[in-house]
């Protein structure tokens, strides 16, 4: 029997190191599918229940396993559905691979079924490398350059295959004029910037007496030099939302997250800085970084197109994170004066306390920072956890505290809803024997995480450690949304477009063979999550939530908090003034404004 193009690329997928590929079937890929059930499932087939499920599981897979994640789908309609969870892989910078079917090329052109112009489609998501393969010849280098690009780069990068190609016998590429020959190996050579660089980096370093540092996913390899760094200046370190695995947060001098959903440390500690270092971070929002005229500030990334966007840094250093740091610590002198350090190690102290003051202020019927609260030190110690975007990604950033060799993860910069669920299952194929968890509101959960559930009870009994738990904040509310129209309208709640239609998460879970426990009591909050993490196979955990329970900035002040909680006494005075009480006996204090 010949072998095809189909048959070739899935051999070439295998000395690439691929495993599993996630997707979806159509005719438009039939040739692929043929070389797999002849190549006995190798690399591995998953199969989500929507092609954005498939990309997202892709996305999932690279961004807690480090490798290079998969997909694939049918031409048109399946392609198409790609996009979103692709777009999500572009901006948090994952490299993924797209493999996608097209019409035969017979018919290109004349308006055939299915027939989308795929290069238009994925011009931009793949933007850095976007081909079709029209004659066998071409297979090798270009799926080779597909792989290197997306690992080297961390990108998205696609592969649009015609059916009949698919079924081509495949030749390889000839010692001839015309014929691009290709090569597996993915070795390259980490940059570190010239000496006279790290030399004026350090110069700022020294002569600054409050420095902050603030860290990315980009720092992950370089815990051990930004630790060293840190305790030489006597700095504390701010973790953007992507970086927030990056170092233990029971380090007294991490500040926790930074941004809208940060910590009030890490707010404080960029206001007051003179002196500001960020390591492999893209954090966009500038008003959460020191006034422009107040620090001088030095950033270090990988990429040379992301240097110098975000703060008029005086100096920009494009190399590894890890690599340019250990040249630069031996320049860096330390500091005799702690108070700095001191001050921002209180703060941290102080801001736990809120954190604890807040979890158990009063709701009905549960307060949805409790939920989060109790999670995290029942957490073990390899856990991966992923939030999903909406108020969740609130309660994430803030109570879950990260230690030891715990990932966790988030849709950072296109915030779209709806990976928390697949992130973790994508996880779990690259990282069978760890426990992971997915923190989704019920909006999300309605979206397509209610489908997934479908998926893991299809995978589940294949893994080594079968635990996968799924927790629901039902409120019934599109609770983020809600918050900012409160903020930014002026409007308490506008009911058409934020009510969610009831669901038992729960009890569906337990439909599919999978476990499912409900707390609707504060008191049920910590049994409820023993029971879940307990359980012999992936559990639903779901918690009746109060919506009415604002996600407060860190730059917030009791005035702003006190004006947001009245907003809502259109909808439900008592319950408004019962939770302006609590927050008011509970984490005033700890606000600026009137007492």
């Amino acid at each position: 029997m010949s072998t095809t193009v189909g048959d070739y690329l899935l051999q070439r997928l295998r000395e690439w190191g691929v495993d599993h590929v996630f997707g979806y079937a159509g005719d438009g890929i039939n040739g692929l599918l043929s070389a797999w059930e002849k190549a006995g499932n190798e690399p591995r087939f998953v199969q989500a229940r929507h092609e954005e499920m498939a990309a997202f599981e892709a996305v999932g897979y690279a961004k807690f396993t480090g490798r290079v994640g998969v997909c694939t789908a049918t031409s048109g309609p399946g392609a198409i559905h790609l996009l979103n969870g692709l777009y999500d892989a572009k901006l948090d910078h994952v490299p993924v691979v797209a493999i996608v079917g097209q019409t035969a090329r017979s018919a290109m052109g004349g308006s055939y079924q299915q027939e989308v112009d795929l290069h238009t489609l994925f011009k931009d998501v793949a933007s850095e490398y976007c081909e079709t393969v029209m004659v066998a010849e071409q297979l090798p280098n270009v799926l080779d350059r597909a792989m290197r690009i997306a690992a080297s780069r961390r990108t998205v990068t696609a592969l649009i295959i015609p059916s009949d190609v698919q079924e081509l016998e495949y030749t390889p590429p000839s010692h001839a004029f015309k014929m691009v020959p290709s090569s597996l190996d993915l070795s390259w050579s980490a940059p570190v910037p010239a000496a006279d660089q790290l030399d004026r980096a350090a110069e700022i370093l020294n002569a600054g007496e409050k420095v902050a540092i603030l860290v990315g996913q980009g720092a992950r390899g370089a815990v051990d030099e930004v630790t060293e760094l840190a305790q030489l200046t006597g700095a504390g370190v701010a973790k953007a939302l992507l970086g927030k695995d990056v170092l233990s947060d029971e380090l007294p001098w991490v500040t926790g997250s930074i941004g809208l959903l940060g910590t009030r440390p890490s707010y404080e500690m960029m206001m007051d800085c003179d002196t500001l270092l960020v390591v492999g971070s893209n954090f966009p929002y500038s008003q959460f970084l020191p006034p422009f005229d107040q620090a001088r500030a030095i950033q270090i990334d990988l990429d040379p197109t992301m240097i110098g966007m975000r703060y008029p840094f005086e100096v920009n250093l494009v190399g590894d994170a890890a690599r340019t740091l250990q040249a630069l610590i031996p320049l860096v002198h330390r500091k005799p004066d702690q108070s700095w350090r001191s001050g921002i190690e209180s703060n941290v102290r102080r801001w736990w306390e809120v954190m604890d003051r807040r979890a158990h202020t009063s709701a009905d019927p549960i307060n949805p920072e409790l939920v989060f609260h109790e999670l995290s030190g029942r957490l073990p110690s390899n856990a991966i956890v992923a939030a999903d975007s909406g108020s969740a990604a609130n309660w994430y950033a803030r109570h879950i505290r990260f230690r030891d060799d715990m990932r966790g993860s988030l849709s950072g910069t296109l915030a779209t809803m709806g990976p928390g669920v697949p992130y973790v299952f994508g996880a779990k194929f690259g990282l069978p024997d760890r426990p992971a968890y997915a923190l989704v509101g019920d909006g999300a959960m309605q979206m397509n995480g209610i489908n997934e559930l479908i998926t893991i009870a299809k995978y589940w009994q294949e893994w080594a450690d079968p635990r996968l738990v799924v927790a629901v904040l039902h409120n019934n509310d599109l609770n983020q949304v809600t918050w900012e129209l409160r903020a930014m309208g002026g409007s308490p709640q506008f009911l058409p477009s934020q009510q969610l239609p009831e669901f038992p998460y729960a009890g569906y879970a337990r439909l599919l063979g999978l476990h499912g426990v409900t707390a609707e009591k504060p008191e049920e909050v910590g049994p409820a999550w023993d029971e879940a993490l307990r359980a012999d196979r992936p559990c639903v955990v779901e918690f009746r939530t109060d919506p009415a329970v604002p996600p407060i900035p860190p730059h917030a002040t009791w005035d702003q908090l006190e004006k947001a909680l009245e907003s809502i006494v259109r909808g439900d005075t008592d319950r408004a003034s019962m939770i302006k009480e609590g927050f008011k006996s509970k984490v005033q204090e700890f606000l600026p404004g009137k007492s």
